[in-house]
């Protein structure tokens, strides 16, 4: 295992990832490297309030430490005790405009470490959309190009890592989804260390492909007030998951990570209503009928 390779890799999605966001807002990005006392440390890129952003981060972390965090050994209780490495990118994108969606994307690899053993690794990673006004043509684009990119690696993966994105990005508490999904995996090591790494690499190329198209073609709609109120009640929900079950976010706050890298995630402006609903035959009714279900968009 070559971390090095990895650190690579990363490093340069994040760059390829700003440049492609920096080009598309015409706002630079914000550099912002750290280290961490625990061991370790990382690069945080974000914008805020730029000319389509109204907040979005695009962060790289290299973090180790002496004793895996609960959040790392919930599912691994047999690692407890071991040291760690963790590497990776993670980003989340919030534009202003309410018909352009959210997104978050994570590609990472994980190492449990103990003294005279081979370590254990394993990779995760994925991304999802959530949008507030839905568009069947860009589900069916997002979710066609998360297919294409685990495609060489097996028919199964998909359906597989589209049910685990459905049900991870579940607001348990609301009983509702978080968006329209995508594709999530974690604890991946069944393919082998290069071919696991392979499709990591072809999970986080695909994340330009899957959203950029998107932007472009929604970034002029028109929209008012009554669109920017929607879409603050929903980021709510996008708050409200990120603080109560995230496990990257518990993981970060658990291992003494950055904390103003780990929560560059929420977005600037929410709201909370009590006991809402939408309004019947409304557009903002049917993101909950027709978006926030799970189905086959491919």
């Amino acid at each position: 295992m070559d971390t090095q390779q990895l650190k690579d890799y990363f490093t340069g999605l994040q760059a390829r990832i700003v440049a492609a966001m920096e080009n598309f807002d015409g706002q630079a990005f914000k550099l912002d490297a750290w280290d961490r006392p625990g061991g370790g440390g990382g690069i945080t890129r974000v914008i805020e309030e730029g000319k389509f952003f109204e907040r979005g981060g695009v962060n790289f972390s290299h973090v180790f430490g002496k004793n895996l965090p609960p959040s790392a050994t919930a599912a691994r209780p047999e690692l407890a005790g071991r040291g760690f490495e963790a590497m990776g990118v993670s980003l989340v994108l919030h534009p202003r405009n309410p018909y352009c969606p959210t997104t978050h994307m994570n590609v990472r690899c994980f190492m449990a470490t103990k003294a005279g053993e081979e370590p254990v690794w394993w990779f995760g990673g994925g991304m999802d959309l959530t949008p507030y006004y839905g568009f069947d043509e860009d589900a069916k684009h997002f979710h066609a190009v998360c297919r294409d990119a685990i495609a060489p690696y097996g028919e199964a993966l998909h359906p597989r890592f589209k049910e685990g994105c459905d049900r991870y990005f579940f607001l348990k508490h609301r009983n509702e989804p978080r968006g329209i999904g995508g594709i999530f995996y974690d604890d991946f090591s069944e393919l082998g260390f290069e071919k696991s790494f392979a499709m990591t690499r072809d999970v986080g190329d695909a994340f330009l492909r899957a959203y950029l198209p998107i932007l472009e073609k929604r970034r002029d709609m028109a929209y008012g007030e009554r669109e920017r109120d929607f879409q603050a009640y929903r980021r709510g929900r996008y708050v409200e998951f990120n603080l109560v079950q995230d496990r990257g976010t518990h993981f970060g706050l658990q291992s003494g990570g950055r904390t103003e890298s780990i929560l560059m995630s929420l977005p600037p402006v929410v709201k909370w209503r009590y006991d809402w609903h939408p309004e019947p035959g409304s557009p903002e009714e049917k993101l909950y009928k027709e978006f926030l279900v799970p189905k086959d968009w491919v």
